[in-house]
């Protein structure tokens, strides 16, 4: 009968690339037990992914025993959200949580600079630690969670919803099978827009001492994709980048939305106070740490790139063009794989290819809608055959919950971690800190302009084929 550390074990095997099979759910229920949770930073995406969905979802097997964040205001707006019940501790310190309640499983959801700290902080206490991506934001944070992995004999999952998705997993079952061949080169290009895309730069992401800039946070999603469906690992990176639409702006004056005078004309205008959940965890709480989530976006502080281009060379000879645009009139994402055999092109919401009438505020809403899941729709994969005719596969598609990862990536941690994967979903240490490098290798490229090799930023040398 599986133990609450057991249960963890498979967990972190799994993670590991170790399948270990077992009715975890039903042995922890026929134990008695539940496995003891704890979230360590109370954002948007850990009180609703990490927080009140594993409750309403998993709470007959799981229980949150601990909340940590230094904002004593957004820790009790994130415990009445989330639901935990009255004996969850509330922390603004580490170490007196992990001194009281004794977790198995720490998940990590603060600010992406701050990650290693608390993924090193867990393992040393001998607590696996479930992570948002990114795992860090640059190389010597990165070696110091492969260090202590290492060291303290536990395991860390990074959280890569994306792969997850039934439309993405068929792109990777049809490069798996060599639809095309040997796969040669690659084009791929992320559209942010103006709402989506703008909002990085008016929270604290638009500042790379915190999100590492964008090729960190946003791109690390984009190049894990990448590396799993080339099932391979970055050699060498070199990119461009630049600052040239949003950031500092001395015509404009005002510090955040809400007390600028150019409320009336400004496009980017952002209105915190229509959303009572920004409002209650946010603004009332700036007091406490001073922070500000309706941060104009012309504001000098920025200092991130806005636009980005990246090549990566990959240890199997495949070569990358990626590219990511934070101020497109339209949000989606468009890929083509070129190989020996054809040319396979996938995409998401291109407007003239799509036939949604969302607008683009309503699509990311959507997206970021928790309940998604179920295959309500289909999306086109088109694969072409050197001289042969174009093929159209319908996969069937959820925009719901990152279309439809974020369920199914639940399910493997909570339910079956020891499941039989054919694709590999489940992501640890070594894809966490692969997906950040390249981001971490191109920001070096654009300050030196210089080629930079993946084996020099890290004691991981890249390997043709992921293990």
């Amino acid at each position: 009968m599986l133990s609450r550390r057991k249960f963890l074990t498979t967990v972190g095997a799994v993670a590991a690339g170790t399948i270990i099979a077992g009715p975890v759910k039903a042995a922890i229920k026929a134990n008695g037990k539940k496995i003891k949770l704890v979230l360590i930073g109370t954002g948007v995406r850990g009180n609703s992914f990490w927080g009140k969905r594993i409750i309403e979802k998993y709470g007959d097997i799981v229980q949150f025993v601990g909340l940590v964040d230094h904002n004593p205001g957004r820790l009790k707006y994130a415990a009445e959200y989330i639901g935990v019940d009255k004996k969850c501790g509330l922390y603004s310190n580490f170490e007196d949580m992990i001194k009281n309640e004794n977790p198995d499983l720490a998940m990590v959801t603060t600010t992406d600079a701050t990650h290693h700290t608390y993924i090193v902080k867990s393992l040393a206490a001998g607590v696996d630690v479930l992570t948002e991506k990114p795992m860090t934001t640059d190389e010597f944070k990165c070696q110091e969670i492969l260090d202590a992995e290492e060291k303290y004999k536990r395991k860390v999952i990074v959280a890569f919803n994306y792969r997850w998705s039934p439309y993405n997993t068929k792109v990777k079952e049809m490069l798996d099978r060599g639809d095309i061949g040997d796969i040669v080169s690659v084009d791929f290009s992320w559209m942010l827009n103006t709402s989506h895309g703008a909002s990085y730069f008016r929270r604290w992401h638009g500042q790379r001492e915190h999100s590492g800039t964008l090729l960190v946070h946003k791109s690390t999603h984009h190049f894990d994709l990448i590396n799993w469906w080339l099932d391979s690992e970055p050699k060498e990176v070199f990119a461009y980048g630049d600052l040239e639409f949003y950031g500092r702006n001395p015509k404009k004056k005002g510090v955040n939305c809400r007390n600028c005078d150019e409320k009336e004309t400004c496009k980017f205008y952002w209105d915190i106070t229509r959303s009572k959940d920004d409002y209650e965890r946010y603004v009332l709480n700036e007091e406490h740490d001073g922070y500000i989530r309706d941060n104009c976006l012309f504001r000098p502080e920025i200092n991130i790139y806005d636009k980005m281009n990246v090549n990566i060379k990959y240890a199997n000879n495949v070569y990358v063009n990626y590219m990511l645009t934070t101020y497109s009139p339209w949000e989606g994402w468009r890929v083509a794989f070129n190989g020996t055999k054809g040319r396979i092109e996938a995409f998401m919401d291109v407007p003239y290819l799509n036939t949604e009438t969302l607008s683009q505020e309503e699509l990311h809403a959507a997206e970021m809608n928790q309940e998604g899941g179920t295959n309500a729709n289909t999306k086109p994969i088109i694969s072409h055959k050197l001289w042969g005719k174009q093929k159209t596969i319908n996969v069937p598609y959820s925009r719901g919950g990152h279309g439809g990862g974020d369920i199914r990536l639940h399910d493997q941690v909570f339910l079956h971690p020891g499941k039989e994967d054919e694709f590999k979903h489940m992501a640890g240490t070594r894809d966490g800190a692969m997906s950040i490098l390249i981001g971490v290798a191109a920001r070096n490229s654009i300050e030196t302009g210089e080629p930079i090799q993946i084996g020099s930023l890290t004691h991981l040398q890249p390997k043709s084929k992921r293990i």
